[in-house]
This record gives structure tokens, C-alpha cells and sequence, in this order.
């Protein structure tokens, strides 16, 4: 018989260099040790692609926490306090959490409220939507629909779409009932008082304001977990506003001076973590202000974009790095896929796991010694 081709040998029986001793082996969960969620997402960290990613994603939040539990000098943390103008003193590890809008609708916002409720994120950074949906929930609920419900049929409904959700549009008008009288307040203590308003002093006084414990921004309120969003305008809010400043016009919201409240959350912190989930203004917002203290030491991006059309959605945490934004230093990770399906598992697998392991009540005391109901972090 004849002998292949030796080109052809030679090209598929390449020899193989030995792989380096710490090589990690692909294995995925065997089901045949019966079901252990635990030990199912453990496994995700050899079983590649991004899966191997969710679990890279789960140690580096997993490192926020231990750092934040190694504990910080008293001393230290109160002048972290005096230099933070949110007023909230400072642990080993500032973590910031940013969604887009779109989670608050989705049933993440459980996820985030559990967060906030438990006192486990230092500073939320989300879009517009992000901050009028939650206490939209407090007032009418949303509803499971279908992605190929057409607008067209809808709209004659009062029914609104985002995605597979569905949201009535009196839930818009019970919202803008809510807060007229809300911000009738705002003025009065803007002219009689001198509060210079800010978007982050604006959702602390509506978590104030909701008094639901169904709330992520009440929580956030409670804890005084600072909440910021630049363009709090982009959305019902901006609608209701926009009518008020008709009808009881020259209430301001001073963006300048939250730039500073949100950079110095990075600037004055001993080491920070980014867990972002989403794109644009939300990722950016937390990127930049990491920036200035020369990068945060841990990060976790969890988004759908590609970086092929270079927007800092699909931006790859390497991008990041040439920005000063994440420490050359540091592990971070990005899990391409969707929030709503991996996040419950990230937060299962470290916060949850975390507070259920120390045996936290469902009310945890801040970090801050400040009372719960003071309005320290509303004042000018």
C-alpha cells in the first residue's frame, strides 16, 4: 500500500510541546454525584468558554468581598468619611455596582434590592430608567409578554413594551401622581432652605419618599448607598419635569457637583470593585471615576456588545487598562451574555452565599454609624 503524502504527515502529526505543570483540565459537572447547584457553578470554571469566563467572573467578586471583610482602621475610615461627600465611611473595598435600565424592569431588580437591602455595594450607578422603574414597581406591576407583540397593536392599549415585558401605561400616570407633590417639596426647600439638589440627592429623597421595602433606592436610602445618574432626565422623569417646570417652574438638579460626590467615591477609597452589568453611560460613569485614583484593583464587566465598532459597551477590560480606568496590576473579567440569566447565578454563588454564611438578618446596619433615618446624605 502506499505511504500519505509526507506533507500531508507532517502537517497533521504535528508533536506536541508539554503543556506547563499548573495546566488546568477541562472538566464539566458530572450529574451522576447527584444535583449540588454549588458544586455545578464551581464547575463552570473548567468548562470553558464562557462559562469558564462566569466562573473567573464569580472569584473576582468573591475577592471584593474578602477584601472588604479584611476590615479597615477605625481612624482611616472615619477620614475616608470626612472626605467623601456622601458622608459613608469607608470599608477595605469600595464596590460600585452599575446596571442599565432595562435589569430594573427585568426581575433583577430583586437581585439589586437584595444587595442594597443587605448593605453589600457602596455606590449604583444606573441610567434613567433604572432609577424611575423601581418605584414605578411600587406603585402598578409588570407584566410577561412576548417578544413579537407588535407596537401597533399595543399602543391603542396604553400598553407599553420593553422587550418581552409589559407595562401599563397608567403605571406612567400613578408615577407622575407620585411625584408632582414630590417635587412642589424639592422647590419650597430649594428657595427656603438653599439644598442644592442633585440627581443622587434626588433618589436618596424619593427611596426616602417610597418607604417600601420592595425598593432598591429605599434600601439604598436606608444604607446610605449613594445612587447616581447622570442622565436622570433621559426618561419619565425627564417627562415629569419637563411638566413641572410648567407648572411650577425653576427646580435645578446640579450635575456638576454629583461628578464630584461620584469621583470621590473612587478617589477616597482604599481599593474598589466594578461589577457592571450593560453599557454606555452606566459602565463608562464607573469607569471614569476609577480613573482617578489610577484604576480599580478589581472589575467584572457582564454585557453582550463586541468591540468591533470600538463603543465602550463591547470594550474589553484591556481597553480599559490603556485608560488608567482598571490597574495594570489587577485580574479583570468579562462575560459575554445575558444579565438576566447569569447574574442570579453570580450573586448566588458569592453575596448570597456570603450573607447566608455569616447569618445576616434581613435588616443590616450600614457601614455608616450615621442613623438610618437621618437625612445626612440629602444635605448640601
Amino acid at each position: 500500500m502506499a505511504a500519505p503524502p509526507d506533507l500531508a504527515t507532517s502537517a497533521v502529526m504535528v508533536q506536541s510541546s508539554e503543556m506547563p505543570k499548573d495546566s488546568v483540565k477541562v472538566k464539566g459537572y458530572d450529574f451522576n454525584e447527584g444535583i449540588d447547584y454549588h458544586k455545578l457553578l464551581q464547575s463552570f470554571k473548567t468548562c470553558g468558554f464562557q462559562a469558564t469566563n462566569l466562573g473567573l467572573a464569580i472569584e473576582e467578586i468573591q475577592k471584593m468581598i474578602s477584601k472588604k471583610e479584611e476590615g479597615y482602621d477605625e481612624e482611616e475610615a472615619k477620614k475616608g468619611a470626612e472626605l467623601n461627600p456622601c458622608g459613608r465611611l469607608k470599608s477595605n473595598c469600595t464596590i460600585f455596582l452599575g446596571y442599565t435600565s432595562n435589569l430594573i424592569s427585568s426581575g433583577l431588580r430583586e437581585n439589586f434590592r437584595f444587595l442594597a437591602q443587605h448593605n453589600l455595594v457602596d455606590c449604583i450607578v444606573s441610567s434613567a430608567g433604572g432609577i424611575e422603574e423601581d418605584f414605578i414597581k411600587c406603585l402598578g406591576d409588570t407584566y410577561i409578554g412576548d417578544f413579537s407583540l407588535r407596537g401597533r397593536d399595543l399602543r391603542p392599549k396604553g400598553i407599553n413594551r420593553i422587550g418581552n415585558l409589559l407595562v401599563p401605561n397608567e403605571n406612567y400616570c400613578k408615577f407622575e401622581d407620585w411625584l408632582m407633590p414630590i417635587l412642589d417639596q424639592m422647590l419650597i426647600e430649594q428657595n427656603t432652605e438653599g439644598i442644592n439638589w442633585t440627581p443622587s440627592k434626588m433618589i436618596a429623597r424619593l427611596g426616602k419618599e417610597i418607604d417600601d421595602p420592595n425598593s432598591v433606592y429605599y434600601w439604598a436610602y436606608k444604607n446610605n448607598i449613594p445612587v447616581f445618574s447622570p442622565a436622570l432626565t433621559d426618561g419619565s422623569l425627564g417627562d415629569i419635569l419637563y411638566f413641572h417646570s410648567y407648572k411650577n417652574p425653576g427646580l435645578r438638579l446640579d450635575i456638576v457637583e454629583d461628578v464630584r460626590r461620584m469621583n470621590s467615591q473612587a478617589v477616597y477609597a482604599a481599593h474598589t470593585g466594578m461589577i457592571i452589568l450593560g453599557g454606555g453611560l452606566v459602565k463608562h460613569h464607573i469607569c471614569n471615576a476609577n480613573l482617578m485614583r489610577n484604576g480599580a484593583d478589581f472589575c467584572v464587566f457582564l454585557n453582550t456588545a463586541q468591540e468591533f465598532d470600538g463603543c465602550d459597551a463591547g470594550a474589553r477590560p484591556d481597553e480599559a487598562i490603556s485608560w488608567g480606568k482598571i490597574k495594570m496590576t489587577a485580574s479583570p473579567v468579562k462575560v459575554y451574555g445575558e444579565a438576566t440569566m447569569l447574574f442570579p447565578l453570580i450573586v448566588a454563588e458569592t453575596f448570597a452565599r456570603f450573607v447566608h454564611s455569616k447569618g445576616h438578618e434581613k435588616e443590616d446596619q450600614p457601614l455608616s454609624k450615621k442613623s438610618r433615618n437621618s437625612d445626612s446624605h440629602i444635605a448640601t
